[in-house]
């Protein structure tokens, strides 16, 4: 059986330091055997919830709402066996793409009798200097209210580094990124 886990970039740099961090850890799911697949969310333009209710008339693990990506990323959360959110910290807080995929997924989530329920959900938040904590907190409250299971860590999921790449240069956060990764595959294992 094949244990897959998608991990979101929030950021809207497809290549900045959210993406290094969250390949941190998506090569140590891999080195465990553990498949892993980087999913660009940062950019797509997916906008808020509109609050219109159809998803809990519909209930086919859907979004009523069209004209952009988000029931292709709620298809990859459902295919996966654990979810990863990446986001960088935009004033103490995700990305607002970030925090539109956790409205909108969470929205139908809880309309499909909480459908992403027992899933592993982990956050790895990418900041300069403040606010990561925030930022952690409001992926970590996704998951909490979808009854998913978080994994955690030796310290918070938190990269500090401006430019691009400058997160590879964060021993600390590096460290804490491969724990990560290794007490999900562990906990992916067990649970699977």
């Amino acid at each position: 059986m094949t244990i897959k886990v998608v991990a979101f970039n929030g950021s809207p740099r497809p290549k900045g330091n959210t993406y290094h961090s969250l390949n941190i850890v998506l090569d140590t799911l891999a080195a465990e055997g553990i498949q892993g697949e980087l999913v660009q969310l940062g950019g797509s333009g997916i906008f808020g919830c509109k609050a219109c209710y159809k998803c809990l008339q519909t209930k086919n693990k859907r979004c009523a709402q069209t004209g952009d990506k988000m029931n292709y990323f709620i298809e990859k959360a459902l295919e996966a066996d654990g979810i990863i959110i990446g986001s960088p910290v935009y004033f103490s807080n995700v990305t607002s793409e970030v925090k539109a995929f956790i409205d909108r997924c969470g929205f139908v989530a809880k309309a499909n009798d909480s459908m992403l329920k027992g899933k592993l959900g982990a956050a790895v938040i990418s900041v300069r200097r403040m606010g990561g904590t925030f930022a952690y907190s409001a992926v970590n409250f996704f998951f909490g209210i979808s009854q998913m299971i978080i994994p955690c860590s030796s310290y918070w999921n938190v990269g500090l580094g401006l430019m691009p790449g400058d997160v590879l240069n964060d021993q600390e956060g590096i460290d804490t990124f491969i724990t990560l990764g290794r007490n999900m595959a562990q906990l992916l294992k067990q649970t699977r």
